[in-house]
């Protein structure tokens, strides 16, 4: 059995609302299942930070 993550119970609830998912869930998650989730997460975040820089940019370019 996994032994609970070590992490802040401040780091614990922020990423249990980012991720969706139980804090239950979370602190018994496997380390390498919840760094893909992570590593999604800022993906998204990513791309969806994405569209509108290149929408500023190109309003600014239009002026």
């Amino acid at each position: 059995m996994s032994q609970p993550l070590q992490i802040s119970p401040e780091t614990a609830i922020k990423l249990s609302k980012q991720l969706g998912v139980p804090l239950e869930h979370l602190m018994h998650m496997p380390k390498h299942i919840l760094l893909q989730k992570l590593t999604e997460l800022a993906k998204a975040e990513a791309e969806a930070a994405k569209p509108s820089d290149s929408a500023s940019n190109s309003e600014e370019s239009s002026s």
